[in-house]
């Protein structure tokens, strides 16, 4: 996914149908010259609704349809004839995505299942015929219902990455580069900080035709959780994540200190987040030689588990590969 296609916001307005008018209508043909009541409900207007499409992996279908609009129902008719119902706007979205009021900021629903759908904007009810409304004081009642109006509502659609591993780290700690040594995926590689700009999707195989999927997020600075850098635009698909992989070079001035910056930040974030398995890590090992690397040892936090590895000479990758695939499956 190049950075022009990678979207994951969008604000649509989204408007539902009306429904269709109740009949106001007697039963009359050449036997009954005063028949009874025998007007039709009217329809219901169109609905807007969301549906999970596992082949989609961004929003960029929608980042220029600003408006959906559904249907209208349609009216009764007489002989108690229900008026056609409005066809629904069907919006097909990634998984992982979750639908936001945008005036309030309140969470709908989150779309997680290929093939699940969910009502975004309700259309409106149709009206009733007046045969609803005879009684033995009404016999003949010359009243039907309106149809209810549609919704017309702003909807904010955010996407949160559904992946079984997420790459934490700061810019330049090997993520990129261990994401395209284990998996297919061909993101931006560069000695600068903030190549990565969209999140790179990339899937692993293990033994026996088994697969996961590591998520590759864009570097994570301090202050993030603030707005800094690229801040939290993307600290929100780390939710999605089943385990965090955090990654720290060897190079690093202060190990400890890097992983505690990460940890913060996240916690600042969303503290939840810090209930999902952790694994670091140490990348660029090949810059090691043995003795270096004890000493490197030394500085690793204990709290969590660790690996070294090396993306260029493939030090410690199925190591890594191994401890990833028990901890998503235990």
């Amino acid at each position: 996914m190049s950075g022009s296609n990678f979207v994951d916001y969008v604000k649509i307005c989204c408007r539902s149908g009306k429904g269709g008018s109740g009949s106001m209508h007697f039963h009359r043909d050449r036997f009954t010259a005063k028949g009874g009541p025998d007007g039709g409900d009217g329809g219901r207007g169109g609905h807007v609704i969301l549906r999970g499409n596992s082949n989609l992996w961004t929003l960029l279908h929608l980042k220029y349809r600003k408006h959906v609009i559904a249907a209208d129902g349609g009216s009764g008719s007489s002989a108690l004839k229900h008026g056609k119902n409005g066809k629904d706007e069907i919006i097909d979205v990634p998984l992982g995505t979750v639908a936001r009021d945008a005036e309030t900021g309140e969470i709908l629903f989150e779309i997680t299942k290929d093939g699940e759908e969910k009502i975004l904007t309700k259309g409106g009810r149709g009206g009733l015929g007046n045969d609803h409304f005879k009684s033995s004081t009404s016999q003949a009642p010359r009243y039907a219902q309106p149809g209810e109006e549609g919704l017309t509502v702003w909807h904010v659609l955010e996407l949160k990455i559904l992946a079984d591993v997420g790459l934490v780290g700061f810019p330049n700690a090997g993520k990129s580069t261990l994401l395209s040594v284990i998996s297919a995926a061909k993101p931006e590689i560069a000695d600068y900080a903030f190549t990565t700009l969209v999140p790179n999707l990339g899937i692993v195989k293990y033994y026996d035709y088994k697969t996961f999927i590591v998520a590759d997020i864009p570097g994570i600075i301090e202050g993030a959780a603030e707005g800094k850098g690229l801040g939290i635009r993307f600290l929100r698909h780390i939710e999605r994540n089943s385990i965090l992989l955090f990654m720290i070079p060897a190079d690093c001035n202060d190990i400890k200190a890097e992983y505690k910056i990460l940890y913060n930040e996240l916690k600042k974030y969303n503290p939840e987040l810090l209930d999902k398995k952790r694994i670091l890590a140490i990348s660029k090992c090949d810059m090691l030689d043995a003795e270096l690397m004890k000493e490197v040892k030394k500085t690793v936090p204990k709290n969590i588990p660790s690996v070294f590895i090396s993306s260029h000479t493939q030090l410690g990758l199925q190591e890594l590969k191994d401890m990833l695939w028990d901890a998503i499956n235990s």
